[in-house]
């Protein structure tokens, strides 16, 4: 059977095998196990494993301690939880930690959603979220919009058995009760679309002659795109009685496919066979990698050998870079996928020498 190898960082990967999360999702483990669990988790789903790591353990390099670590802290703060808004989560898969980098929500509403979760099933809706301790109006405003009710993953969630924990009778439920929330799933809950703008999108709909049981078929966007050619979005966002940025993501909403994930354009992860350690490395030899640390004097590239070689700051010439990046003080930034050639290798002294020859996009 022929091997294939997958190339993924695995910074981090032992700060996370020893912490309290990496303890409770994997109690009867070596570290050294969690450890891998977690780099093969990276290749699934890097999001949802990344961000049980703090952003400070992911950095390559020692730039990140010249600055101001509570200044550092609250950027790197900032980014994931716009990254995890951005793609959205499952509410009814994902785990606490990445509950907690929506916006709106933090480790004790986490938790508490979490809770409700596991002693209920699964949401079938957005609004049934209003129902879980904690979450007052304007933390379902901030949240809602970035929550996703997969239909997939709730009938999985559906068909497997739920066990129900008994509570002593005398005691009070904790959660909250409200006969106006709905019970049935909402294919809108699927999509971008804020619940505060769905009047707007229902309005839209019927524009268009659509249902909302259509959402992200072949007929719907054929709908919309018609009408979207006969009149201008402006003009369509006056007859809905909107904004014209507010109808833009309604109908990316409505149009793109379901179960949609806007990652699924972005790079996949570098597969290959054969060369997995320095040893197997030859003079000449064209290999594509991962720049994982960009310095003054050159970028670091994971070509997945276990040590990262390096491209010198000679190698990096304009001809060989986008045109957006011949400007920049460092040419080449972490996560960028580069064709690279090897110039020498230094076994003894664990170095590699690469040559650039081209970005990959």
């Amino acid at each position: 059977m022929k091997k294939v190898h997958c190339i993924t960082s695995e910074a981090g990967a032992s700060i996370y095998s020893v912490s309290p999360e990496a303890v409770k999702e994997l109690p009867d483990m070596d570290p050294n196990l969690r450890s891998a669990v977690s780099i093969g988790r990276r290749v699934q789903d890097p999001m949802a494993e990344l961000v049980k790591i703090d952003p400070k353990h992911i950095g390559i390099g020692t730039y990140q301690h010249d600055v101001s670590a509570g200044a550092l802290k609250a950027a790197l703060d900032g980014v994931v939880q716009e990254c995890v808004s951005f793609v959205g989560v499952d509410i009814n898969i994902c785990s606490e930690t990445l509950m907690r980098h929506v916006a709106g929500l933090n480790a004790g509403r986490a938790k508490s959603i979490a809770e409700w979760r596991e002693q209920n099933g699964p949401f079938n809706n957005r609004e049934q979220l209003k129902l879980v301790k904690g979450m007052g109006p304007k933390t379902y405003q901030q949240c809602a919009g970035f929550i996703r009710i997969n239909p997939q993953t709730l009938h999985s969630a559906k068909s497997s058995p739920h066990p129900v924990p008994e509570k002593p009778a005398a005691k009070k439920s904790k959660g909250k009760t409200c006969v106006n929330i709905p019970t049935s799933f909402n294919p809108l809950d699927q999509t971008c679309i804020h619940p505060e703008s769905y009047h707007v999108a229902e309005r839209f709909l019927c524009l268009v002659g659509g249902t909302a049981d259509q959402i992200g078929s072949a007929g719907l966007r054929q709908c919309v795109e018609s009408k979207v050619r006969t009149s201008s979005v402006e003009e369509l966002a006056k007859t809905v009685d909107s904004t014209p940025e507010t109808l833009k993501l309604i109908i990316d909403g409505l149009t793109q496919p379901p179960g949609f994930d806007i990652r699924q354009s972005f790079g996949q992860a570098d597969f290959k066979r054969g060369i997995v350690s320095m040893s197997d490395l030859r003079v000449g030899a064209v290999l594509t990698g991962r720049v994982d640390n960009a310095t003054l004097f050159g970028a670091f590239v994971d070509i997945g050998v276990g040590r990262s070689g390096l491209i010198h700051k000679s190698k990096i010439t304009p001809d060989k870079l986008p045109a957006s990046q011949r400007r920049r003080s460092l040419a080449l930034g972490p996560g960028q996928r580069v064709e690279v050639r090897v110039l020498n290798v230094d076994p003894q002294r664990g170095r590699i020498g690469l040559d650039l020859i081209r970005v990959l996009q």
